[in-house]
């Protein structure tokens, strides 16, 4: 009888998971011909080929598409005996703190991946804006926040850099009006910085819309009444990202991390998570848009 190898697959999925083998290695602290060699084997023991490797970087075949979402049963089911059988001592509360607009596609991935794993410590995701996350984390009302900021403040590790777009209606015209009609959140964070642009830019630019409401914001920018900044890729699915150049750049931002060392053993393993999803991301440049 033919028997796979879990650690194997674990290489197989991080290879597809990375798009490539030298930052999959990374990410499992192997060499990158080890790596290979594992997959080797796994494609000899199927008699398959699961990676073309004929253009930049590595793809999956057919065949690899269908076997990935085997692996990444068979690692799932693997790493719940193990956590369960092993991790039955590590129980309590964890605050997560995260700006709604980058909770996908990481967030759940992570809440699912912590359930598995720990089954009896309990994570409680709040959603708020950066400025405020990081209040409360000073106050240690938070235990691990997320923030989207230009530069990380003492203390923090930028996971990610994101670019930070601009976002209208699909096929929208409201980009073209001057003065230029803008939407903003009275309390997000990217509006200073899309305001001074705009103003040392010299471009005329009114408030079309100033809420407390992000649904209030969407909901005037998808009926092309504003455009909005958004980081790229993070924009809801009726919002169209204007082409770069149209309106005056507005940089990029970087995705945070702020962990307290209060109560290290349990935050730990999210720390960890948080790190490889995000890692997972800057590999594969993947940020599902919402």
């Amino acid at each position: 009888m033919r028997n796979l190898d879990i650690t194997t697959l674990r290489s197989f999925a991080a290879v597809a998971d990375a798009g490539g083998v030298t930052r999959a290695a990374g990410f499992l602290n192997l060499t990158q011909s080890a790596v290979s060699m594992q997959l080797k084997r796994l494609e000899e023991l199927l008699d398959l080929s699961l990676l073309d490797r004929s253009g930049r970087g590595v793809s999956l075949t057919p065949a690899g598409e269908q076997l990935l979402t085997y692996a990444r049963r068979m690692i799932e089911l693997n790493d719940e005996i193990y956590s369960r059988l092993t991790n039955a001592d590590l129980e309590g509360e964890i605050v997560l703190g995260v700006p709604h607009d980058i909770i996908y596609p990481v967030i759940p991935r992570v809440m699912k991946a912590m359930r598995r794993d720990f089954p009896r410590v309990r994570l409680q995701l709040l959603s708020s804006y950066s400025a405020e996350l990081k209040e409360q984390f000073g106050r240690g009302a938070v235990d691990v926040i997320l923030t989207t900021e230009a530069s990380p403040g003492p203390g923090a590790e930028a996971l990610l850099e994101v670019p930070l777009r601009w976002y209208g209606a699909p096929g929208g015209t409201a980009w073209k009006a001057r003065p230029l009609r803008v939407a903003f959140s009275r309390r997000c964070g990217f509006r200073p910085v899309a305001a001074a642009l705009l103003d040392r830019e010299g471009t005329a630019w009114e408030l079309a819309v100033d809420s407390e409401s992000d649904r209030t914001i969407e909901v005037s920018v998808s009926a092309d009444l504003a455009v909005t900044p958004v980081l790229e890729g993070h924009a809801p699915a009726h919002f169209e990202m204007i082409a770069p150049g149209v309106l005056p750049e507005l940089g990029a931002q970087k995705i945070c991390l702020y962990a307290s060392g209060a109560r290290s053993r349990i935050v730990d393993p999210l720390v960890e998570m948080l790190r490889a999803e995000f890692g997972c991301l800057r590999g594969r440049g993947e940020i599902t848009a919402q």
